[in-house]
């Protein structure tokens, strides 16, 4: 039996690219922390929304990588001068990951209330047509 992949089909050219991104974000491993949404807020922008409570924005980075949006958030430690008797908040540091589509930019960043959004915005490409000159050979 083999195997159909979008590089193998014959009128399928130029997409390995788009099946590398997606065994990249099915091996990303990411979980469950921190919560987060994706919102679709019109026809060409998107907005992502991180439960970071108890991060400072000093404690986040938020950075593009190789068409990968990479959320990163680590607390100082503080605590080595705390005795806790229960300690049920979570201050893990964490890495969140989001595989971006070609022409998807990454807008503004917004701490509000522990919530921390992130603006995405998806260009519309000019529909191309184009001629091509059949020369002799």
């Amino acid at each position: 039996m083999t195997k159909l992949t979008l590089g193998s089909h014959p009128y399928m050219l130029g997409f390995e690219q788009l099946e590398r991104m997606l065994e990249r974000s099915a091996k990303s491993g990411n979980e469950g922390y921190p919560p987060f949404n994706i919102e679709q807020t019109s026809q060409n922008s998107y907005r992502i929304t991180l439960a970071v409570a108890g991060f400072a924005e000093d404690n986040l980075a938020i950075t593009v990588e190789d068409r990968q949006l990479v959320i990163r958030g680590r607390q100082s430690d503080e605590a080595e001068d705390r005795l806790y008797l229960h300690r049920g908040i979570a201050a893990r540091q964490f890495q969140r990951s989001f595989v971006l589509a070609d022409g998807v930019e990454v807008g503004e960043a917004i701490m509000e209330n522990g919530l921390l959004h992130v603006d995405l915005t998806r260009a519309q490409p000019e529909p191309v047509v184009q001629r091509i000159k059949i020369n002799k050979g």
